[in-house]
């Protein structure tokens, strides 16, 4: 058969159509930004092990096409956070964004009120740049008081409702809670072990996957 230069050129646009269309197909059409400390950071661990490299496989696995940035950074409080985070949704654009801090202040007895009020700002900000936000929350030990500890898992409910936001209420639900806790625990007896980090992505998953289909 000979190709005509009319057959070729219709030929060449069905090819360009379908490798346009499979670019579409195979585009990230989602960004998912990850603002927060050691927890998300891998500290302690191999990387490719931390609760965020599994989220990534996950949605490998699940065909979703979706990009993760893990912008955190261990030892980070939501001060730290709050400053880094206006050039991140800048750079990513993200269409999702997991704001997981606040440890660090309760770890230092930093005032509740600034907790909260920083995690307000790095909240609305994400809504501004027009990303679904989830908050995820923490729980301290008992040791820090229990008035102090109810106060502080409280705050990240009141910001989650004033901002719209989805709320996962503790990352560590399923391992700092059971009575063989110290078993998931690093030697520091306060970053989880590898063994930890499916549980973790495990309490995340179920709020974080409807935000990336809506």
């Amino acid at each position: 058969m000979q190709w005509s230069r009319r057959h070729f050129s219709k030929g060449a646009s069905a090819l360009l159509l379908w490798g346009n269309a499979s670019a579409r197909a195979q585009a990230p059409r989602a960004t998912v930004l990850v603002v927060g400390d050691s927890l998300s950071a891998e500290y302690g661990l191999t990387r490719g092990t931390g609760w965020v490299a599994l989220l990534e496989k996950k949605l490998a696995d699940e065909r979703l096409a979706v990009r993760v940035i893990n912008a955190s950074v261990s030892g980070d409080t939501t001060a730290g956070g709050r400053s880094r985070l206006a050039p991140l949704l800048a750079q990513h654009e993200p269409s999702v964004l997991v704001l997981e801090l606040g440890a660090n202040d309760a770890l230092r007895g930093l005032p509740l009120a600034m907790t909260e009020r920083n995690l307000a700002d790095m909240a609305r900000a994400g809504v501004a740049a027009g990303a679904k936000v989830l908050l995820v929350g923490m729980q301290i030990p008992p040791n820090y008081g229990k008035r102090y500890g109810e106060d502080f898992a409280a705050l990240y409910e009141r910001v989650a409702k004033g901002a719209g936001a989805a709320l996962v209420p503790f990352l560590l639900k399923g391992v700092a809670d059971r009575s063989d806790a110290a078993a998931l625990f690093q030697a520091d007896r306060i970053h989880p072990t590898a063994a930890a980090q499916p549980v973790m992505l495990g309490n995340v998953w179920p709020t974080l996957r409807p935000l990336l289909t809506k």
